[in-house]
């Protein structure tokens, strides 16, 4: 007895539904035992012919319905009183213990069946999703990336907390885009005829065809990662929290543990957010210990070190703002990488220019043992793409003494990246600076509060920084007096980049933004006012900002090149997380090479002067007759790989239209560039 009661008592606690159900069962068989046994014992008139089973059976019946009372009693009078009092206790007694219960608990099961639904609670049988580990500022545009993808239609979000909000986020986002696209694809149809427009927005009408599932619980419980079937996920990024950098590592050990067993998919991409020092050396040693070739492949993220390279190359050259944006998602011209049989880039360059005129190629690097190939164009299979045909030798005359202009740069503020954009500018003048003289190619003042000037130590680290002023965000006076102070002092083109305090409250993201744009467009009026012949276009104004509902504000001041940092870490995410080969390509074109003596081991990609970069402007031509000539200008089959300077035409940038990046059938777009113009190269320098 002790023995049955320490049991019954062991599964009340693990599992009460069961012994509920378990009750109810059993009290209904004895009940349905004893009362058929009744039913067919008292021998009265009407029942004295009724079987045991017979009983039984009409037993159930009367239970589900009353009515069945008849096939027992033939006649209810005087004389079957007491047989009709029994079948009506039975009645009662059964309609309460078997259909009320049962009903009861099935109703009650289905119930907490959708809550545990709605709650996560069950296994998710999934596999090829994208995984997002944790919610952060960026996490949402990851996801809005997606829905461009030719490949990832499934993402699970498993958040600590919050569930609902996000969710809410997601679908708004999802549907603004989406009727974004609509509306952009409406305007194109507008001046076609009714039939034809409508034939044309059916065709190319966006759909959201990604399925999207949220899920709050616990990203370091074992169990609920295998809930989401991350074992089966396709990649899964590990989102840094904005204040605690020791739960990346913890979620990344989990993670690992997980994608690297036997049993977890091969090939799987982990891509992880990391934002300081310590972090990243962690990382590094869970890569040593947890990485295994085949079956996962962790990518870490320098966050800050990303941004800060993006945002001094924006500073040097703005019109790169717009060229990432598209490059680095997954709408129109992008980046693709697959394995080739080519170890020399400049044979695959050549190869590839000769058949296929979809593709741009860019260069081959060699990862873990294997070469890959690098391309630019609008669709991964494009590369598939084969045509034969007669391309037309343009003239190039190179400018072979080009060197990039001086620069000047105004920057405003602050933010938690300060460090590392000054970093992509030592860079850029290790590559870039005169040599053997005093003459500056960089210049840039710094106008900011004096807590932060000297938390940077005044910038006197780097000798390119050649003013800084201390000054409040409400110093109106003092802010634009310097402003005007360095322009007038420099006859070149101003780039004046506004950054954005990252570590201020919810309430002041971009506040500080704003203001400092308030005064920079106050200047350039004031210029215009005072000379309508001034070129508006020769300051250009970068702005960064936090918050994504602020860009409409800031592009109503005139401003081209607005920086939604964040975007741009999850537009990398996303792209890494559909082929990982990709990250040290982009890690390579963001950065500028040091100490090159001749030798130029990095690519990047450049804004230069068309008139400055050729002696003579070439004729007007197809875009891939003039991608080919140029790239055969600049091939000298003499030098080898490392001392080469090709330069691969990506597009070009016309004063007052923008950026026009090469994408399609680049034998039919017809490209005549002119004096101002700008041409986009890929290029070691």
């Amino acid at each position: 007895m002790q023995r049955f009661r320490e049991w019954f008592s062991i599964r009340l606690a693990k599992n009460p539904g069961q012994i509920v159900l378990l009750a109810i069962l059993f009290f209904n068989i004895v009940f349905l035992l004893l009362a058929a046994f009744i039913i067919s014992r008292m021998s009265l008139t009407g029942t004295e012919h009724l079987g045991f089973l017979e009983a039984a059976y009409y037993t159930v019946t009367m239970i589900l319905d009353a009515g069945c009372v008849s096939f027992v009693i033939e006649d209810i009078g005087p004389s079957n009183a007491v047989i009709a009092i029994v079948c009506l206790i039975i009645i009662i007694i059964g309609m309460i213990s078997f259909t009320g219960a049962v009903i009861g608990y099935i109703t009650n099961y289905i119930s907490g069946f959708i809550e545990n639904s709605n709650a996560g609670n069950h296994k998710l049988y999934i596999s090829g999703h994208f995984v997002i580990l944790n919610w952060n500022s960026r996490a949402l545009e990851i996801v809005n990336d997606l829905i461009y993808s030719e490949t990832v239609r499934k993402v699970v979000v498993l958040v600590p907390s919050d569930k609902e909000e996000v969710r809410r986020q997601i679908d708004e986002c999802l549907f603004e885009t989406v009727k974004r696209e609509n509306d952009r694809i409406r305007k194109e149809c507008g001046s076609m005829g009714r039939i034809k427009a409508s034939l044309y927005y059916s065709k190319h009408k966006m759909k959201n065809g990604l399925t999207v599932i949220v899920r709050e619980g616990d990203v370091f419980s074992s169990k609920q990662l295998h809930d989401i079937s991350l074992e089966k996920a396709a990649s899964v990024a590990i989102l840094g929290n904005e204040t605690n950098n020791s739960l990346t590592v913890k979620t990344l050990m989990q993670v690992s543990d997980i994608t690297s067993s036997m049993d977890s998919s091969d090939n799987q991409r982990i891509i992880v957010e990391v934002t300081d020092d310590w972090t990243w050396d962690l990382v590094q040693k869970i890569i040593r210990s947890k990485q295994v070739d085949g079956k996962c492949n962790i990518v870490p993220i320098r966050v800050n070190q990303i941004l800060g390279a993006l945002m001094s190359q924006f500073s040097l050259m703005p019109e790169l703002n717009t060229v990432y944006n598209e490059l680095l998602s997954n709408k129109g011209a992008t980046f693709y990488t697959t394995v080739t049989s080519f170890e020399d880039e400049c044979e695959y360059i050549a190869d590839s220019l000769s058949h296929n005129d979809h593709v741009i190629p860019l260069t081959v690097r060699k990862d873990k043992g294997s070469y890959f190939s690098y391309y630019m164009s609008d669709y991964e299979t494009d590369k598939d793409r084969k045509k034969e045909t007669q391309h037309k030798d343009i003239p190039i005359r190179l400018n072979r003494d080009y060197r990039i202009e001086k620069k000047k740069i105004i920057i405003l503020g602050h933010n938690s990246k300060c460090k590392e954009i000054m970093d992509g500018f030592s860079s850029f003048v290790s590559e870039w600076g005169y040599k053997d003289t005093d003459e500056k190619l960089l210049s840039i003042a710094v106008i900011d509060n004096a807590k932060s000037l000297e938390k940077m130590n005044y910038y006197r680290d780097y000798p390119f920084v050649v003013e800084t002023v201390a000054a409040e965000l409400f110093d109106k006076d003092l802010i634009t007096s310097s402003i005007n102070k360095f322009m007038e002092m420099n006859d070149e083109d101003v780039s004046v980049l506004i950054l954005s305090d990252d570590l201020v409250p919810d309430a002041e993201t971009d506040a500080d933004t704003l203001s400092n744009l308030v005064y920079v467009q106050d200047i350039i009026n004031d210029k215009k006012e005072a000379d309508p012949l001034f070129d508006v276009e020769s300051i250009d104004v970068i702005a960064e900002i936090n918050d994504p509902k602020n860009h409409d504000v800031v592009s109503s001041y005139s401003v081209k090149n607005v920086i939604i940092s964040n975007r741009y870490i999850s537009k990398m995410i996303t792209q890494i997380g559909e082929k990982d080969a990709i990250f040290d390509f982009y890690q390579d074109i963001l950065t500028f090479d040091t100490d090159t003596d001749g030798v130029y081991d990095s690519k990047e990609i450049y804004i230069k002067k068309a008139d400055s970069f050729f002696t003579e402007l070439p004729g007007e031509s197809a875009a891939a007759d003039l991608i080919r000539s140029l790239f055969h200008a600049t091939y000298d089959p003499s030098l080898p790989v490392n001392r080469q300077n090709l330069a691969i035409l990506l597009g070009y940038v016309k004063p007052g239209s923008g950026v026009v990046l090469f994408s399609g059938d680049q034998s039919e777009t017809a490209v005549k560039l002119e004096s101002g113009d700008k041409i986009i190269v890929f290029s070691n320098h």
